[in-house]
């Protein structure tokens, strides 16, 4: 089933990091928005920044927002 949401940012895990999947793929945990950027940076999405992260369409922020780290 394709999605209008290619990256998926999970619920966050006991430690506060969540996964992160691109395209149905795991590609890292992230414990802040700066490591989800990194991640759709090597994405090919190299001019994105922390901004386009918390405010794009593309991301689904499953278990809470871009301000959600704790369990």
């Amino acid at each position: 089933m394709a999605t209008d949401r290619p990256v998926a940012v999970l619920p966050p895990a006991p430690d506060g990091g969540r996964r992160v999947r691109i395209g149905g793929r795991f590609v890292g945990i992230a414990y802040r928005p700066l490591d989800v950027v990194a991640f759709v940076q090597e994405a090919g999405l190299q001019d994105w920044d922390e901004m386009d992260v918390v405010q794009s369409a593309l991301i689904d922020w499953q278990g809470g927002g871009p301000e959600t780290w704790e369990a």
